[in-house]
This record gives structure tokens, C-alpha cells and sequence, in this order.
């Protein structure tokens, strides 16, 4: 689908646990096999698996630069990248938008994952506003932990403070827009049987 020479943008987005960060890792193999040239970039802040590594919950794993800002891109971003790879674009400055329209428009094929809502259902940025300048986008769903439909929303179960909280199991629990509630709830437990 990607024209030779043009460059693409391309948005993996959904809530916690819906594979975004599994599908990133996967179009990076494909264009590993189609030997194109890759750089992968991450938040620093986000070392719940991995410092360097981007991981996705079920292990799998790709080497990255983990970098604090959208600008440090084009401190290491080598001449002949063809693809750059971003995981966890909500994490970073909304001047990641201007990066990757750049880095577009140089003819390097962009792939960016990350949460489209935070964990109350509001726009997160700036991944909204890199879905609405990408040629593709793709909204990955989760399971919901109640009734085990397709889950688009974060549920919040941890008490903690600020929007932006790095973390995964026993802090967010993936729901269906029926069992979401925009406020911190305690986590769903199973009835056994």
C-alpha cells in the first residue's frame, strides 16, 4: 500500500492491552524482511519491560532508542532510514505531530502506537491529531474484564494521581464502552465457578 519514494504516516491506536504495541512490532519485522533501513523510538518513561527495548505485554520485543522529546528524533535519525517506528506516542509533546509530518514528507514511512483516550475517554494527545494527518489508521480493540466483548476504554482501577501514569496490571483494566466509567473503580473480579 506504501508508494515507493512517498512517504506515509501510519496509526496504531486503541486502549491498554488491545495489541497496539504487538502490531507496531510486527510491521517492523515485515519491514526487516523487505530489508528496509528502521529506527525505533521510544518514551524514556516508559520502562515497565524493557529501559531500551519495545515490548509488548506478551513479551515480544524490538530494539529502540529511548528518547525524552519528538525533537531528539532527528538527533539520531540516521540518513538512509527509510522507516521510523514510534511506541507510546501519547507520552510524548504534541511537537511530535510536526516531527512526523517532516519526517513524512521526506519520503520516510512513519508508524506510530499509542492510546487514543486517556483513562477517563477523552482525546489523548497527540495521538488524535496524528490519526487525523495519517493515511492509515487502525483501532485495535481489547477484551473487556467484565463481560469479555470487544473493549475500547482504560478503566482506571489503582488510585493514583495525573493523567499520565506509566503502568499496566493492578493500575488499568481494559472495558467495553457499557462497563467503562470515567472515574477510578475498583478492579473487576471474576465470580469463579
Amino acid at each position: 500500500m506504501v508508494l515507493r519514494g512517498s512517504g506515509w504516516i501510519e496509526v496504531i491506536v486503541g486502549g491498554m492491552y488491545s495489541g497496539k504495541t504487538e502490531e507496531l512490532i510486527r510491521r517492523v519485522r515485515r519491514a526487516e524482511y523487505a530489508r528496509l533501513k528502521i529506527q525505533v523510538f521510544k518514551p524514556k518513561i516508559d520502562d515497565r519491560y524493557h529501559a531500551e527495548d519495545v515490548t509488548s505485554h506478551n513479551q515480544n520485543s524490538v530494539s529502540s532508542i529511548p528518547i525524552e522529546n519528538s525533537e531528539e528524533i532527528w538527533v539520531h535519525l540516521k540518513d538512509d532510514t527509510q522507516v521510523v517506528a514510534i511506541d507510546e506516542g501519547q507520552f510524548f509533546d504534541n511537537g511530535l505531530v510536526e516531527v512526523v509530518q517532516a519526517l513524512a514528507e521526506r519520503g520516510i514511512r512513519v508508524m506510530i502506537a499509542g492510546l487514543d483516550t486517556d483513562w477517563q475517554a477523552k482525546p489523548f494527545e497527540p495521538m488524535p491529531t496524528l490519526m487525523a494527518i495519517a493515511e492509515n489508521v487502525t483501532k485495535q480493540h481489547a477484551v473487556c474484564m467484565v463481560c469479555g466483548d470487544a473493549a475500547s476504554r482504560t478503566q482506571r482501577v489503582a488510585q493514583v494521581d495525573g493523567q499520565v501514569v506509566v503502568g499496566s496490571h493492578g493500575i488499568y483494566e481494559a472495558r467495553c464502552r457499557e462497563h467503562f466509567k470515567p472515574e477510578v473503580l475498583p478492579p473487576h473480579v471474576h465470580a469463579e465457578a
